[in-house]
């Protein structure tokens, strides 16, 4: 009786093992984690254009308007970052939330060659001029940025220029966005002088008195603009900034016999952003 129990607990345990085993393994199978899919894209590129009607030289008491480029790229799946009327083109190579840092530039057209007073225009053409630098900027609370860039000139100067900007910004709803802060620009004397000073021969041409503007606070002011989004992709914005020269630059004949130290800029603009991959 024993032999005969034995032998079916044998082929009972003989048939259940094998059927258990492929459960186990169903099981097993059912607890791995998928590995989440690869992003489609990597990159998110802004792209678009600005219009300008901005002094028609620096110094200037008449405006003239004037096309420039926008562009920012920030990685795939980050929101948008807020984008002032004087930040420069830039990318942010660090970033640690709440601060960003990363290489700039700005581009300046060229001065006086539509100038209406025939003393600036004798005064001889300024080359345009582009400038490469750094900007680090910093979020107080998620409402409130400071920016600082400082940027060494090259073609039409060869000085260096800082710009220091704070922004309150504030989604009035989830289309417009208003912003606006105080505004503050220092510059070199190698920056200053080719716009504000006056050499021996273009007195001389110009009938304006010799003149030599030293580095240090060009400018202070204000700015504001409003920011409207069509669609996740496509956005305008206008624009307003106000300059009052200062220092050695306000006190050119250029500006006090030619020009004004007030200097207005009113600005349009429109970006389109989209994904990318990149190859590796």
């Amino acid at each position: 009786m024993r032999g005969r129990r034995a032998a079916i607990a044998a082929v009972v345990a003989a048939l259940t093992i094998p059927a258990a085993a492929p459960a186990a393994d169903d099981n097993a199978r059912a607890y791995v984690r998928p590995v989440p899919p690869a992003p489609a894209y990597d990159w998110t590129l802004t792209l678009g254009a600005e219009g300008r009607e901005e002094p028609l030289f620096q110094g200037s008491s008449r405006e003239r308007l004037r096309p420039y480029p926008i562009f920012a790229v920030r990685r795939y799946g980050t929101p948008e970052p807020f984008r002032g009327p004087r930040d420069g083109l830039d990318i942010g190579l660090i970033d640690g939330g709440n601060y960003q840092i990363g290489p700039v530039g700005q581009f300046v057209w060229s001065q006086r060659d539509k100038a209406s007073s025939e003393a600036v225009h004798r005064l001889g053409n300024v080359p345009w001029a582009g400038e490469v630098g750094i900007f680090a900027q910093y979020w107080w609370v998620p409402w409130l940025r400071t920016r600082t860039e400082v940027r060494q000139g090259f073609n039409g100067h060869h000085g260096i220029v800082s710009d220091i900007m704070t922004d309150a910004v504030v989604p009035v709803t989830p289309q417009w966005t208003l912003s606006g802060g105080p505004r503050l620009t220092l510059a070199t004397t190698p920056a200053l002088n080719p716009y504000f000073g006056i050499t021996t021969a273009q007195s001389v041409v110009s009938g304006l008195p010799i003149y030599d503007a030293k580095g240090g606070i060009r400018s202070y002011g204000a700015g504001t603009q409003a920011r409207y989004l069509w669609t996740p992709q496509w956005a305008t914005h206008v624009f307003l900034e106000y300059e009052r020269l200062s220092g050695d630059v306000a006190g050119s004949p250029i500006v006090t016999q030619r020009g004004s130290p007030d200097q207005v800029t009113i600005g349009f603009g429109v970006t389109h952003s989209f994904d990318i991959k990149t190859p590796w």
